[in-house]
């Protein structure tokens, strides 16, 4: 984030807890999903449920097109490409190759990998509390997600989940640098043509799709888990930078794990309390700063 850019932490954290909220629904749903479709195709329809429900918002509220500058042209592309293809496709064959409380935990890795790579390549910077805030949010996912002898994980399956959140850390801070756009046409960009290219790919590849009944699901997950989600996303980034906003959006993991119980019949023991005690604090230790007078 850039030092003349002032941090906004309440909208920030609404926004940022809101997004992860509906993203962390969106893996034990999608794997519920995932028996009657393949996941190129659902990661397609995903996005274009996502793009097209966003259009219709647009089109409603008469919502003006923003002027992109040329710069900003190629951060999308890249923002379709890893975001909006790579990341979903890849998340998407790892929930077939794990549980879904496993892959909904995975996802802690994008918090991660977004700090890093703001800090690494995007010249953010985070304050010692900070630092320490997230710290506190990694290891409470980290305890969590400790279950020896109990839940199964394939390789394969986690080593998707974590190149989707890698890609996922460069989309997150890719999408910063694009925050003072419309959040809405953003994300129409993103989803239509990331949705349209994986779809087409799909009947290329000859990849299994289901019956119409499961359609109108998988466009409604995504437009509610991935359109919404990732403009609430977009304004937290616009407000609180990349690093920031990935400590509050580690809180999606969590969630996902906890929706997974009734979802999946999966089940959640006593160390998910003690994780649910530690992001919370880190949240709180994260953003103290924001009470703290100003000079």
């Amino acid at each position: 984030m850039r030092a003349d850019q002032r941090i906004d932490w309440g909208r920030g954290a609404f926004y940022g807890v809101a997004s992860a909220a509906l993203f962390g629904l969106s893996a034990p749903l999608s794997k519920r999903l995932l028996p009657a479709i393949g996941p190129m195709p659902l990661a397609g329809l995903l996005y274009l449920g996502a793009g097209a429900g966003l259009t219709v918002v647009s089109l409603v509220r008469g919502r003006p097109w923003p002027q992109f500058k040329r710069e900003d042209w190629w951060r999308l592309a890249l923002i379709a490409l890893m975001g909006g293809f790579a990341g979903p496709i890849l998340l998407l064959v790892g929930l077939t190759r794990v549980s879904g409380v496993v892959g909904s935990l995975l996802l802690n890795l994008e918090a991660v990998f977004t700090m890093a790579i703001a800090v690494a390549f995007f010249r953010d910077r985070l304050a010692a509390n900070e630092w320490f805030g997230a710290l506190i949010i990694v290891s409470g996912a980290a305890v969590v997600s400790y279950r020896p002898g109990e839940l199964t994980a394939d390789w394969v399956g986690v080593a998707a989940i974590a190149g989707a959140c890698l890609c996922w850390g460069f989309d997150n801070n890719l999408l910063q640098r694009v925050s003072s756009y419309d959040p809405v046409s953003v994300v129409q960009i993103k989803a239509l043509s990331a949705g349209a290219v994986s779809v087409v790919l799909a009947f290329a590849l000859g990849q299994r799709w289901t019956g119409p009944s499961t359609l109108p699901a998988a466009l409604a997950l995504g437009f509610v888990c991935y359109g919404i989600s990732i403009v609430l996303d977009v304004y937290a980034l616009r407000h609180l930078g990349a690093a920031r906003e990935a400590a509050f959006f580690a809180t999606a993991p969590f969630l996902g794990a906890l929706a997974s119980v009734p979802l999946l019949g999966d089940k959640l023991t006593r160390s998910d309390a003690i994780s649910a005690g530690l992001m919370a604090f880190g949240v709180l230790v994260f953003r103290y700063r924001a009470v703290e007078p100003q000079p």
